[in-house]
């Protein structure tokens, strides 16, 4: 089973928006609700994730998927920012 980094997609939501992170060959990279992407250094995706692990902003659900290779985090159909691990 590999579990390095390459291997998860985070998700944080809202009602309203999604945001998903997750590690390629280049580094961890964000996609925002808009589909945009961003290059993001670990400590900021850290500080995205901890107020809503923390309970500070209690609107915002973290889901974390585990993918068993790396390279099986895929674009899905819901959208071109949206990822998913396949089934």
């Amino acid at each position: 089973m590999d579990l390095t980094n390459e291997s998860y997609l985070i998700s944080i939501s809202t009602k309203n928006f999604t945001e998903q992170y997750f590690r390629d060959e280049q580094g961890w990279l964000k996609v925002s609700a808009r589909g945009r992407r961003f290059r993001a250094t670990p400590e900021q995706v850290l500080n995205h994730i901890l107020p809503a692990l923390a309970g500070v902003k209690p609107n915002l659900t973290i889901k974390v998927q585990h993918c068993h290779e790396p390279w099986t985090v895929i674009p899905s159909h819901r959208s071109e920012g949206d990822r998913s691990c396949p089934d």
